[in-house]
C-alpha cells in the first residue's frame, strides 16, 4: 500500500484584511484576509516549518525531499538543499527543486508516488511553498497570500492510500512571469476560465473517471486549486458537483498560496475524513493532475491533533504599510548603524549543523547540553569541567523559556523594535537569540519559546538563515 504517511502545514500569523488594500488604493475589495509571509519569512523557512511539521506528526525518516515552488530565493543554488538541512534529514536524501508551475507540487506528488512504488524510495516528503506577489491597484494583489504544506509518502501507515491518477499537459498561458518580472502577470480572466482552467480540470477529470470506471458522485471530497474563490464555484457549477462534495478553496481566510494552495486544501480534508473515505484530488497549472485516494483506518491516529484548523484563523492583523515595508514596496530610511561584515562561506560551512540545524554539545559525563556561541565549539564542559568529551546535540527541536530579554529600537529590522532574549532550552542549554512573531505587550520572563527558521538578512547575494525563538502555538 502506497500513499500519504503525513502532512505537514505553517500559515504565517500575520493577515492583511483586504479591506485594508481596497482603502489604500480607494478601489473595492473582495472581502477576506490574505495570509502574509513575516518580514523574515520566505519560500525556505515556511518550507522548513511545514517540513518539520509533516516530520513531527508522520515520525520516522525521509530519503527524499522536493520543494515545490515559483519562488525560490536563488535562481541558481538549490533550495530544496537548505529545506533537508534545516530538516536535519540525512546527508543521502535525494533532493530536488520543482518549479516554474503552479502544478510543481502535483508533479512533485506524483513522482514521489512512482519513487515508493518502484522501491528506488522508502519515504519521500514533497514540500510545496510560495510567497507571490501582485502589483499594487491589481486583483492580484488582493488575491495572493502565502503558506506551506509538506506531505510525506511512503507505503507504512498510510493515512490515505493512493489508488489511481491522470494527468495531461497544456500549453496555455494564464499566469507568467519572466526572469525580469518581480510580480505575477495574468490574462483576461474570462478568457482564462473558458479557454485554459475550466476545459483543462475538466478534462483531467473526465479522463480519471473513464480510467478507473467511476464518477464524480462516488467521491465524499473533491479537492481542486483555483485562482480565486470566484473560479472555484464557476467550476462546481459547470460540472454540476455537489455542494457537500466541494472542499472550500482557503481563499477567504488566506488567499491563494500558488504551489501549497492544492496542498492546503488536502491537508483540510483529511483532518476531518473517515476512514473509507474516497477524495478526488487534483492540481493545476500548465496541465492537470488528478489522483484518487482511499482513507484508511490510520487516520484516526492523524487526527488526534489538528493540522490547519487551528493555524486559518490567524493572530497578528498588519497594515498596508507594515506589508509594502517588508515587500521592499516602498523605499524605507536605511540605518545609521554600520553596515554588517561580510558573510563567511568557509565558515558558515564549517559550522553547517550549528546554523542549519541548531546543533550544540552534550556532555559524555555528567550529561549537561550546551550551546556556544555559532562557531566556536566548546572544549570544557561547564558543569563538570570535562574536557573535550561532547557528543552532537540538536536545540531545534526543544522548547525554551525566556529568562530575560532586551527591546531594540535602533537594530535595523524591517519590524522594529527587535527583541532579543536570553532563552534556557529544556534539559539544559542557554542561548542568545532574537524574538520573532511576538506581541511586544505580552512578552514577558517566562514565557514558553519554540524554535523557528528564519531569514536573518540578505548580503551581497547570500541569504542568510538562522534559528529564533517564538511564543509557543500550541
Amino acid at each position: 500500500m502506497v500513499g500519504i504517511t503525513s502532512i505537514g502545514v505553517y500559515l504565517p500569523i500575520y493577515r492583511l484584511n483586504r479591506d485594508e488594500i481596497a482603502r489604500m488604493w480607494a478601489g473595492r475589495s473582495t472581502a477576506g484576509v490574505k495570509a502574509v509571509a513575516g518580514y523574515d519569512e520566505d519560500t525556505v523557512t515556511m518550507a522548513v516549518a511545514a517540513t518539520l511539521d509533516c516530520l513531527e506528526r508522520g515520525g520516522g525518516r525521509a530519503d527524499g525531499l522536493s520543494l515545490a515552488t515559483t519562488t525560490a530565493p536563488y535562481k541558481e543554488k538549490q533550495s530544496a538543499a537548505i529545506v533537508a538541512a534545516a530538516a536535519d534529514l540525512s546527508d543521502e536524501c535525494h533532493t530536488a527543486d520543482f518549479t516554474d508551475s503552479l502544478r510543481a507540487s502535483t508533479i512533485a506528488l506524483k513522482l514521489a508516488i512512482n519513487a515508493v512504488k518502484a522501491g528506488s524510495a522508502e519515504s519521500v516528503i514533497v514540500t510545496a511553498s510560495d510567497c507571490r506577489m501582485g502589483a499594487a491597484k491589481g486583483a492580484l494583489e488582493q488575491t495572493l497570500g502565502d503558506g506551506a504544506a509538506a506531505v510525506m509518502v511512503g507505503s507504512e501507515k498510510v493515512i490515505a492510500e493512493v489508488k489511481g491518477s491522470y494527468s495531461i499537459y497544456n500549453d496555455f498561458t494564464d499566469l507568467w512571469r519572466t526572469e525580469d518580472d518581480r510580480f505575477v502577470r495574468a490574462a483576461e480572466q474570462r478568457f482564462v476560465d473558458e479557454a485554459g482552467y475550466i476545459p483543462t480540470v475538466q478534462s483531467a477529470i473526465s479522463g480519471l473517471m473513464k480510467k478507473y470506471n467511476l464518477a464524480t458522485s462516488d467521491f465524499n471530497k473533491i479537492v481542486y486549486s483555483a485562482s480565486d474563490a470566484r473560479q472555484h464555484a464557476g467550476l462546481a457549477r459547470r460540472m454540476k458537483l455537489d455542494k457537500a462534495q466541494v472542499q472550500g478553496p482557503l481563499y477567504n481566510e488566506i488567499g491563494n498560496t500558488g504551489t501549497a494552495a492544492a496542498l492546503l486544501m488536502l491537508a483540510e480534508a483529511l483532518e476531518v475524513a473517515k476512514a473509507g473515505d474516497r477524495i478526488l484530488f487534483v492540481g493545476y497549472g500548465d496541465g492537470c493532475d488528478a489522483f484518487i485516494f482511499r482513507v484508511t483506518d490510520e487516520i484516526t491516529k492523524f487526527q488526534e491533533k489538528p493540522v490547519i484548523s487551528d493555524k486559518l484563523a490567524g493572530k497578528i492583523p498588519i497594515t498596508y504599510g507594515q506589508y509594502a515595508t517588508w515587500r521592499n514596496l516602498v523605499s524605507a530610511e536605511a540605518s545609521t548603524l554600520p553596515e554588517r561584515p561580510p558573510l563567511s562561506l568557509p565558515g558558515r560551512w564549517r559550522e553547517r549543523r550549528a546554523i542549519s540545524a541548531l546543533y550544540g554539545a552534550k556532555c559524555k559525563k555528567c550529561g549537561t547540553p550546551q550551546i556556544s556561541q555559532i562557531g566556536q565549539t566548546p572544549r570544557v564542559c561547564v558543569n563538570c569541567q570535562a574536557k573535550d568529551e561532547f557528543e552532537p546535540y540538536k536545540f531545534a527541536d526543544k522548547k525554551a523559556t525566556l529568562f530575560s530579554y532586551t527591546i531594540d529600537q535602533l537594530q535595523p529590522t524591517l519590524n522594529p523594535p527587535a527583541v532579543n532574549g536570553v532563552i534556557d532550552f529544556e534539559g539544559g542549554g542557554r542561548l542568545i537569540c532574537e524574538l520573532t512573531d511576538c506581541d511586544l505587550d505580552k512578552v514577558a520572563v517566562g514565557m514558553k519559546l519554540e524554535m523557528t527558521f528564519r531569514k536573518m538578512f540578505y548580503s551581497r547575494g547570500i541569504h542568510n538563515y538562522f534559528w529564533k525563538a517564538k511564543p509557543v502555538t500550541d
